[in-house]
């Protein structure tokens, strides 16, 4: 097969230079998908700058592929030539452990991050195992469709993990990439919502995407007028936040779902916890299953990401932009390597 053409990082926070590099053989159980977009996530931005952790160099971002199945291995099942698929943070797991066999495999030991130890979707052509390739419905917008793949799954899964109902009252901390929609889920949930965000500029927004009601997360007393209002607090975002002020919005039995990559550590009081018998949680992105699921809710309810687009060949400017805090929400590549 070709060379795989693609953008690659080569240094830590350096710019993406165009970059080719041979696949090998197409595995057995794998599919070899032509990506038509990918949108840009923040934990590319990790991996380009080596945030989390140290990262081996070259490394092709992009984690939220749309495209079509152009080539099939033999034991390759479910999909079929022509298809257009989705893949998000995971391209494989063992399939064999308790985990995968329980249907968790985004808890297997030896899962297979899309752009960890191998190259991402910033490019012409991506591969995956067949269970990762998640069939995109008709009904949905593949050019908005990719952040649906991380961001989308991220925040759907806390609703199944915990079984939330419609009658619950769902606080989302963090209008940004995931908290945007993590709100529409939560309204076509039929949850009473509440977006919590340290923008002014952002309230109106959060109301026009499906909030009922906003509150600032870093005013004091509009966190004390919200206290024992909420029955899920979900959060979004990875930032250092009043962590007891924010615990104190959940009624009694109410739970705290991180799904924002926090780095710092948790300044948090056990009493809150303890007293009102409230729950800390957290979760990454879901398995096959779920995201199948979250897809088909999505197009039910034409649930899509708000993007903005770049040819992929301007990828450096759409990095700029993801930077700047500027983006609303979510950034998308379109594949014109032509």
């Amino acid at each position: 097969m070709p060379d795989i053409r693609a953008f690659a990082a080569h240094t830590a926070g350096g710019p993406l230079q165009r970059f080719d590099f041979d696949p090998g053989p197409l595995g057995d159980e794998d599919v070899e998908i032509t990506v038509e977009h990918c949108g840009i996530c923040h934990s590319d931005l990790a991996m380009i700058d080596s945030e989390w952790f140290p990262v081996s160099y070259p490394v092709v971002p992009g984690h939220e592929v749309v495209g079509r199945v152009t080539a099939m291995g033999p034991r390759a099942k479910g999909r079929q030539i022509g298809q257009r698929v989705g893949v998000g943070w995971h391209t494989g797991s063992c399939t064999h452990c308790n985990f995968c066999l329980g249907g968790e495999q985004h808890l297997c030991g030896q899962r297979q991050p899309t752009l960890i130890g191998r190259h991402g979707g910033f490019a012409d052509r991506l591969r995956s195992h067949w269970s990762w390739a998640i069939p995109i419905p008709d009904a949905l917008d593949p050019a908005a469709a990719g952040p649906l793949m991380c961001g989308g799954g991220t925040v759907f899964l806390p609703f199944v993990l915990h079984a939330i109902k419609p009658t619950d009252r769902v606080g989302v901390v963090g209008i940004g990439g995931l908290g945007h929609m993590a709100v529409k889920f939560a309204r076509a949930w039929g949850c009473e919502v509440t977006a919590f965000t340290s923008s002014p500029s952002k309230r109106d927004e959060a109301l026009a995407l499906g909030a009922h009601k906003t509150v600032s997360s870093v005013d004091k007393a509009e966190l004390k007028a919200a206290a024992g209002s909420l029955d899920f607090l979900l959060i979004t975002v990875g930032a250092a936040l009043n962590w007891d002020a924010l615990l104190a919005t959940l009624a009694p039995k109410g739970r705290m779902h991180l799904v924002g990559v926090v780095t710092d550590a948790l300044s948090l009081r056990s009493g809150g916890l303890l007293s009102w018998q409230k729950g800390l949680s957290a979760s990454p992105t879901p398995p096959p299953s779920v995201l199948a699921t979250m897809l088909q809710f999505s197009a039910r309810h034409q649930i899509l990401p708000q993007v903005e687009r770049f040819p992929m060949s301007r990828v450096n400017d759409a990095l700029d932009h993801l930077r700047s805090g500027k983006a609303r929400y979510r950034v998308v590549l379109d594949s014109d390597f032509g």
